[in-house]
């Protein structure tokens, strides 16, 4: 049933023609019903009268308007010829139902005025003399009626299509607003991902770089100083790889999950475990904190933290055999103010003042938009001294 219903659907033309064969024989048939009661008939206008008001119904949705016209033709010629009202006759109110549903906006307005003057038009060219004035009047206002639903019918139809048409477009738009947003996000995800293995890999690689060369140096002459290297080596690298299971978690489940072997974001309380890091692998950090320190959200958490050990590992890797750093952690009432400095060499110029050169300068990058993303401010650049200096100020509320 639902096969032949969609072939229904697709050959409205020979729907409409079936059916106008089956009008053509009902006319037909009364047709020669009232020739044999009434005695003669003008059937040379009969005819073809009645096969143009079938072309009618065969065409109706293929050309409404042209449809239309013809009907209205045919119409003026039943008047003009004397050609009594029959079964053919539904044709027009047909037409009228379709060029309001699906005609352009002056044939169905068009429409709406030749229905309403047909059934007036037909009484007064062929009165019923047996009911009189008033009952002429009734059968005139009754014959109209129907083309006024067919009418309203159709108009209602209109409405209705453009209403889903429209429902169907916005819903065509919306998912492609969700396809944008969720591309968008799946960016979004990969950039905050590819800084946060930025920041695992270019800290913990780079001390345990600089722990195995100091080993490697003084592994004859200073056998302890070289198992103690060792031993930084293996909990860097034990570090390294527990942020990286976080990530791979990060990236199976969606979610950062606290349980199993997987382990929390790191905080500002974690910046003096990553001092003292830093100060096992060679380097000389002061650190300290002015202000009553007090819990932060997260995001503004682990931006604090990451910009310190970008920052860190910056020095490390651009300072010097001989670069010593400084740390301050102030909070205020509506933010935290980050001071990370060096008396090194400093960066080349091309790494903070163009983002990047060949590849390079990707932790100031990641630093900038995690900035941006809390809502905060970071300058980066050259101590006038020597050195590098960066300054970032974390709102606790991000900017709208």
């Amino acid at each position: 049933m639902q096969r032949l219903y969609d072939f229904l659907r697709r050959h409205p033309t020979g729907v409409d023609t079936a059916w106008a064969i089956v009008l053509l024989g009902i006319a037909v048939v009364t047709a020669a019903s009232q020739h044999v009661v009434q005695g003669e008939e003008a059937t040379a206008a009969l005819v073809p009268i009645l096969l143009l008001l079938c072309l009618v119904i065969a065409l109706r949705r293929r050309m409404p308007e042209k449809m239309l016209l013809l009907a209205i033709g045919v119409g003026a010629a039943q008047l003009a010829l004397d050609v009594e009202t029959m079964p053919a006759d539904f044709a027009m109110l047909v037409i009228v139902y379709t060029v309001a549903a699906t005609g352009a906006r002056w044939a169905s307005r068009l429409a709406l005025g030749v229905g309403l003057c047909a059934a007036p038009m037909a009484q007064l060219r062929w009165p019923n003399e047996v009911t009189g004035t008033g009952g002429n009047i009734a059968l005139m206002v009754f014959q109209t009626v129907p083309f006024a639903l067919a009418w309203v019918l159709g108009d209602s139809i209109r409405t209705r299509r453009a209403y889903f048409a429209q429902l169907e477009e916005r819903a065509a738009r919306l998912e492609k607003e969700r396809e944008a947003q969720s591309k968008v996000a799946v960016a979004a995800e990969r950039a905050r991902i590819a800084r946060e293995l930025h920041d695992v890999v270019a800290h913990n690689v780079s001390v345990m770089v600089v722990q195995a060369d100091g080993a490697a140096y003084v592994l004859d002459a200073a056998p302890d100083q070289a198992k103690k290297a060792l031993e930084t080596i293996s909990s860097t690298g034990r570090q390294a790889l527990a942020e990286m299971r976080r990530l791979l978690g990060v990236l199976r489940t969606g979610e950062h999950q606290e349980s199993g072997e997987y382990v929390p974001q790191p905080d500002v309380q974690q910046i003096e475990d990553l001092v003292g890091q830093c100060r096992g692998s060679g380097l000389p950090v002061d650190f300290k904190v002015e202000g009553t320190p007090r819990p932060l959200p997260s995001g503004v958490e682990l931006t604090a933290y990451r910009i310190v050990q970008e920052a860190l590992t910056n020095t490390r890797k651009h300072g010097g055999p001989n670069a010593g750093a400084s740390v301050r952690l102030v909070y205020f009432d509506d933010g935290l103010g980050l001071l990370v400095e060096d008396d090194g060499k400093g960066a080349p110029h091309e790494l903070y003042e163009e983002g990047g050169l060949d590849g390079q300068g990707h932790g100031l990058i990641g630093m900038r938009e995690r900035v941006g993303m809390v809502g905060g401010t970071l300058d980066a650049g050259p101590r006038p001294g020597g050195g590098f200096r960066i300054s970032a100020l974390l709102p606790l509320k991000p900017a709208h």
